[in-house]
């Protein structure tokens, strides 16, 4: 049986939205309770005019303690202009 890391998908977030000032934040933890395996969907205004890979090194940076102390982390992330987009697609593909 996996340990439990003692990060929870709501102490992600709260890290997340404090760390980065998200403005939407979505944390599922995908390792059956264990606190082992997360997926996050961010939206941060920090996010504007930078690659994918310069947020995602934003992400690893802030949460840097977090991620260390759990087996698997992906996350995507958005500014708020591109996740209004997204959200108008699928709206619109309903």
């Amino acid at each position: 049986m996996a340990e439990n890391s003692g990060i929870t998908a709501e102490t992600l977030e709260q890290t997340i939205r404090s760390k980065l000032e998200a403005t939407y934040v979505s944390v599922i933890d995908n390792s059956g309770g264990c606190g082992q395996i997360f997926e996050a969907v961010i939206v941060s205004p920090q996010f504007e005019g930078k690659t994918s890979l310069a947020k995602s090194r934003l992400v690893n940076t802030n949460l840097k303690e977090e991620i260390a102390q759990i087996h698997a982390w992906s996350n995507k992330t958005y500014t708020p202009a591109q996740w209004e987009k997204l959200k108008e697609k699928e709206a619109g593909e309903a």
